[in-house]
């Protein structure tokens, strides 16, 4: 594969990627109150699952693995903007891909997990004994897969690509210093989603609230943006 064709399918790889994140997330606001059904109490999401049927489960599905193409993109930026003085690329493209693996396994339990833990709940014949283990059981899982799992690996380690990738944008000339800023910025707002996280086990920690919508927006944007310059690049423009 020559340089040009290696800039325009990883540019594709980037946007692609973040337009089709975009399409189950929407069916998932339009039709199960995401994301502020995650911190409702567990009979109501467990309800409000059980009556979105096969439907709700493969859109679950769907917003796992559209994140695809974004690790392909991610692992191909490496080889694009490989440089003697920037030894920490394959760092940031080893955390690109466990942020991306993470917040992938997070979904997926959506899926493969929780459609049990409803169907058991909404069983006429299970007790109420029953029924509290299986919510203790979803929060368990909720806890790790989607908190523990999903969105603090997931996000700290995504946010720790953007902000590696960013600086090396700096020493490229196939982008501007503004896009490397618009990481940076975009990093440390999504890392303030944290603080959401956190109070899930101390309610008394400060939420910076809409970090994570604001901060995941920004992301997305910036994915798009890096892969219109990568759409654009020219196979004589040096590192």
């Amino acid at each position: 594969m020559n340089r040009n064709s290696l800039y325009k399918i990883t540019g594709i790889l980037f946007i692609l990627g973040a337009v089709l994140v975009n399409i189950p997330y929407t069916l998932l606001i339009m039709n199960f109150e995401y994301p502020e059904i995650l911190r409702k109490p567990t009979s109501y999401i467990l309800i409000q699952f059980q009556l979105g049927g096969s439907q709700l489960l493969f859109t679950w599905l769907a917003f796992a693995w559209v994140g695809i193409p974004l690790l392909f993109a991610i692992v191909m930026l490496q080889k694009i903007m490989e440089r003697e003085d920037a030894p920490y690329l394959s760092s940031a493209t080893v955390a690109g891909v466990i942020g991306g693996i993470a917040q992938m396994i997070g979904l997926l339990r959506w899926t493969f997990v929780v459609p049990i833990l409803a169907k058991i709940y909404l069983d006429p014949a299970s007790s109420a004994h029953t029924k509290e283990s299986v919510e203790v059981i979803f929060q368990v899982i909720h806890q790790f897969g989607g908190v523990l799992l999903g969105e603090h690996i997931g996000q700290t380690f995504t946010i720790l690509w953007m902000l590696l990738i960013s600086q090396a944008m700096f020493r490229s000339k196939l982008f501007h210093p503004w896009l490397a800023w618009f990481g940076i910025v975009a990093a440390a707002i999504y890392a303030l989603a944290q603080t959401e996280l956190l109070a899930t086990v101390i309610p008394t920690f400060p939420v910076v609230a809409e970090a994570g919508l604001i901060g995941s927006v920004l992301w997305l944007l910036w994915m798009i943006a890096l892969g219109i310059f990568l759409l654009r690049a020219k196979d004589n423009v040096t590192q």
